[in-house]
C-alpha cells in the first residue's frame, strides 16, 4: 500500500521506517527552532506534512519506546487517531513524564505511526447483550 504524504513546511521529512519489517514509521519533529519540555510540561510538535489515510483504515502515532523509556518523553495522548477524511498538518502531543528537561531539535524522530484497517461499524441500540462466563466483571477480575 502507498500512502499519500504532503509536504507542507519547508524541510519536513517524508515518515520512514528504521528497519525494512518495523511496524511504524517514524515521524519527525520539523521546527525552527529547538523546543524545551519542562517535567510534566505538554507541547504539540509539528511534523511539516499531511497525510492521506485510505478509506478503511486510521493512522495511529505511538511514543518511540526508546524516548519513553530511557527519558519519560512519552504523547500525551497515549496514542493518536489520524481519521481518513483529515487532511491537515500532523502534530505530535508530547509531554515529559521525566525529571528532567528534554530537548527537541529539527529532524527528530518524535513518534511513529501504523496504518492499521478499522471497522467502520455501525452501532445498534439494543435492550440485552446476552451473557458471557465475564458478564460485567471490571477491572482485575480476572485476577493477577
Amino acid at each position: 500500500m502507498k500512502i499519500d504524504v504532503k509536504i507542507i513546511t519547508d524541510g519536513a521529512v517524508l515518515p520512514k521506517r528504521a528497519t525494512e519489517l518495523s511496524a511504524g514509521a517514524d515521524l519527525y519533529a520539523c521546527l525552527d527552532k529547538d523546543i524545551v519540555i519542562k517535567p510534566r510540561e505538554r507541547v504539540l510538535i509539528p511534523t511539516g506534512i499531511a497525510i492521506a489515510v485510505p478509506e478503511g483504515y486510521g493512522g495511529f502515532v505511538f511514543p518511540r519506546s526508546g524516548t519513553a523509556s530511557k527519558y519519560g518523553i512519552s504523547l500525551s495522548n497515549c496514542v493518536g487517531v489520524i481519521d481518513s477524511d483529515y487532511r491537515g498538518e500532523v502534530k505530535i502531543p508530547v509531554i515529559n513524564h521525566g525529571t528532567e528537561d528534554y530537548v527537541i531539535h529539527d529532524k527528530d524522530r518524535v513518534a511513529q505511526l501504523v496504518i492499521m484497517p478499522v471497522d467502520l461499524c455501525e452501532f445498534n441500540e439494543c435492550d440485552d447483550l446476552g451473557t458471557t462466563d465475564r458478564n460485567d466483571g471490571g477491572f482485575g477480575s480476572t485476577g493477577k
